[in-house]
């Protein structure tokens, strides 16, 4: 069991200690089991890949996850791009903060708002393969080691790109260079193909439960 659990984050050790009523000679013989499995796992890793992640579900923080990851990314000096399919109607803050990055980040808010604000389903598919036909162009680029495609999901659930045309075009990246998906509703063939899958489970949100309009900082 412990080779599945050992790349799991847990509690504090003296927590999970507690919880399981060990010794501490108990206690420390489990983690030197755990350290073991855990040092051959990495030593038997893959040094370096380029990843397909798809952070999806209905809960709140899929974007937020991912520009974690392009933060991550600006500070090891590498160049990212940002196309985002849905949002764009307003200016998100997240693109002044980033702004700092001119010279290692492009960021494209293409979209034209929510479904039910456009009203224009031609339209919104014509936005979408213009985003998607951008987004190609830094898929495609070495130079650009991550490459997050904002709420990309949902213009695929929508039906405004193909998902065959889509996963096409992630065949495209250069092998070490990363691709985020994010968005509600990332379809099946598209989970299969990634390489690391988040879903965000909606537990409580403020606008379903109490009524509570969108907030800057927490939002937008």
């Amino acid at each position: 069991m412990e080779a599945n659990e050992s790349w799991k984050e847990t509690t504090s050790d003296a927590a999970v200690a507690e919880a399981v009523g060990l010794t501490d000679e108990q206690y420390h013989r489990k983690m030197q089991r755990r350290k073991e499995v855990q040092d051959k796992r990495i030593a038997e890793a893959i040094s370096e890949k380029g990843l397909i992640i798809v952070n999806t579900g209905n809960g709140k923080g899929k974007t937020t996850a991912a520009l974690g990851m392009v933060l991550r990314a600006l500070g090891h000096g590498q160049k990212v791009a940002i196309i985002q399919f849905i949002k764009g109607a307003w200016e998100p803050a997240e693109k002044k903060v980033l702004s700092v990055w001119s010279d290692q980040l492009e960021f494209y808010a293409m979209g034209e708002g929510f479904t039910w604000e456009t009203q224009d389903r031609d339209r919104d598919i014509t936005v979408a393969l213009a985003a998607w036909e951008k987004a190609l162009s830094y898929i495609r680029n070495p130079d650009f080691q991550v490459v997050l495609l904002d709420e990309i999901n949902i213009a695929l659930k929508l039906g405004y790109l193909e998902v065959d045309d889509v996963i096409q075009g992630l065949n495209q990246k250069p092998d070490l260079n990363h691709v985020i998906l994010t968005g509600r509703g990332a379809p099946k063939q598209l989970i299969e193909r990634a390489d690391l899958v988040t879903e965000m489970t909606l537990i409580k949100h403020p606008f379903r439960d109490q009524g509570v309009k969108a907030q800057p900082g927490i939002e937008f």
